[in-house]
């Protein structure tokens, strides 16, 4: 297999432009392609944002940053994929339109090209079978904020190759991530825990047990994590935990993994999280987390 030296990042939500960030400031190339022009600008903008900081932070300098942003390009067209050396599909927990773009990517990418898959809950053997290329197909999950988190959960399909498994641990080492290997099992080691946790945390909302701020008060102080579980969902975003919580109760039919009906009243209001300016919290503008 080629060494990778252009990572392609389908989809420019938060994780795709997450992990664009990872690949960039690694040093490999890095296109970023979307169906949504407005989409790319919106992660390019938010992407700037994020190395203005780290400036100003002195963690990277000026220079360093221009040479970073001069090697991430976006794109519309799914042709210019055709240049990677490995595609990272970064779209959201749908089947149905995963295989509808991998379908599409392998026509226009030649043989030799990895395609990876960030999803957190569906089965990477099932979306390798959409792909055309399931030999050469691999799970990478990276955590949120990708651009600060070092995790990387690694999950081969039934039918992933040794070689291809190997060929991507050793990409995302060369990215600066800490990768894990995991069985294609739902929700893999994070999910699995998580999204039901998160999940208890929005039903002690839903029945008035306490604030959002107090919960995540007492989540932070009681087990030390960085960020309460209501901060973190604003930052993946209601309608992005809608979708892998209905997928994960598909899979494992765990009633704690349920999305509660307040994520769905949620999303008719607008209350989508950082992105909407509104979720749990309010917040100024939605820039992108960290730097």
């Amino acid at each position: 297999m080629s060494e990778i030296k252009t990572v392609g990042v389908a989809g420019s939500g938060t994780m795709g432009a997450g992990i664009a960030i990872v690949a960039a400031r690694a040093g490999f190339k890095t296109i970023v392609y979307d169906t949504r022009q407005d989409a790319l600008d919106r992660a390019r903008k938010q992407t700037a944002g994020f190395f203005a900081k780290s400036v100003e932070r002195k963690k990277l300098t000026q220079p360093e940053v221009d040479k970073i942003m001069s090697g991430l390009a976006s794109t519309t067209k799914v042709a210019d994929m055709a240049a990677c050396d490995i595609v990272i599909e970064a779209v959201f927990e749908n089947l149905k339109v995963k295989h509808e773009l991998l379908g599409e990517l392998n026509k226009v990418c030649p043989p030799h090209t990895l395609f990876a898959s960030n999803t957190s809950t569906l089965s990477i053997t099932e979306i390798a079978a959409g792909s055309g290329r399931d030999e050469r197909f691999v799970g990478m999950h990276f955590c949120l904020p990708a651009q600060l988190m070092k995790l990387v959960e690694m999950s081969p399909g039934i039918r992933t190759s040794d070689e291809s498994f190997a060929a991507a641990w050793v990409f995302c080492k060369a990215m600066g991530q800490i990768p894990v290997k995991t069985k294609d099992n739902p929700g893999f080691i994070l999910n699995y825990f998580l999204v039901p946790f998160n999940n208890d945390a929005i039903r002690l909302v839903e029945a008035g047990v306490a604030t959002p701020a107090d919960i995540d008060r007492a989540i932070k102080l009681g087990l030390g994590y960085p960020l309460g579980p209501l901060e973190l969902l604003d930052l993946v975003g209601l309608d992005t935990h809608l979708l892998v919580a209905e997928a994960l109760y598909a899979s494992t039919h765990e009633p704690r993994a349920a999305p509660p009906a307040l994520v769905k009243r949620m999303i008719a209001a607008g209350h989508l999280g950082r992105k909407t300016g509104q979720g749990f919290f309010k917040y100024a503008g939605n820039a992108m987390f960290g730097g």
